[in-house]
């Protein structure tokens, strides 16, 4: 099984990282101008984008030389790059996973950047497990969230990223509907990315008690206020019935480890 490895910090090392592409901002061109005077008046070390501003961080996904790689030639669009933060969560989460019992499952694909990344980081081809991905693909169900390039068409598209994939294993529809063409009997790691309530909770009642002890679930829009707080709200009740608690994170991610 391939690791990465990390290099030696270079102590006296500091990385930046900016993005100009965060959201719900009334004046970009006015929150642009203050962001850059905002970043000569910090300690170095400062992250930019995806709605996050922090300062005197590692920024450690720009020092993990095998992510930043597959981070980098993964890059599609400019939400890919803004998102680094949230994909390196993603990727060190696999990290761990990818050496427990289960396969990979992610529910919420669009053109299957967050997979491809993850596989690449751990071996590319080689990655040494199914990966699972579940969309509607051609079409989005949430109204208001056409992404991109969804169209007739689309699920094609993203079938091709994946023809060197052999463990790529990408299901067509609406979930949990589509759930009859096949889930796998164990799950390491489990991402759900729907920008839907309903849609999350019957991911969660169909995959989570297959979920290993060990695995882990990253909800990707589980910390997001204004119209994704719903699935906040739903996720909350249906984890403390099971005695779970999600763990926040600034990124806009909730993540917990199952028992």
């Amino acid at each position: 099984m391939f690791l990465p490895k990390l290099k030696a910090l270079q102590m006296e090392q500091t990385v930046n990282f900016s993005s100009p592409l965060s959201w719900g901002i009334s004046d970009p061109i006015k929150f642009s101008a203050l962001m850059e005077e905002a970043k000569k008046l910090v300690a170095p070390g400062y992250y930019l984008g995806d709605n996050l501003f922090t300062w005197a961080r590692n920024n450690s996904a720009l020092e993990d030389e095998a992510f930043r790689d597959a981070w980098q030639t993964n890059i599609v669009n400019d939400a890919d790059e803004a998102i680094l933060w949230r994909r390196y969560i993603l990727a060190c989460a696999a990290y761990n996973c990818v050496q427990l019992p289960g396969d990979f499952v992610e529910c919420g694909v669009y053109i299957g950047t967050g997979i491809k990344t993850v596989m690449d980081y751990l071996g590319g081809t080689g990655f040494p497990k199914p990966y699972w991905g579940y969309d509607t693909f051609d079409y989005n169900p949430v109204e208001g969230h056409a992404f991109a390039g969804q169209g007739e068409g689309f699920y094609e598209l993203v079938q091709d990223r994946f023809v060197d994939y052999k463990q790529v294993r990408l299901i067509k529809g609406l979930i949990p509907d589509c759930f009859s063409d096949g889930i796998p009997e164990q799950i390491a790691f489990l991402h759900i990315d729907l920008n839907n309530a309903d849609g999350e909770i019957a991911a969660l009642e169909h995959l989570f008690h297959r979920v290993v002890s060990g695995g882990v679930v990253v909800l990707d829009d589980y910390e997001w206020s204004g119209i994704y707080r719903h699935q906040k709200q739903v996720e909350d009740k249906w984890f403390e019935e099971r005695n779970y608690r999600v763990i926040p994170y600034p990124t806009g991610q909730g993540m917990l480890i199952k028992r």
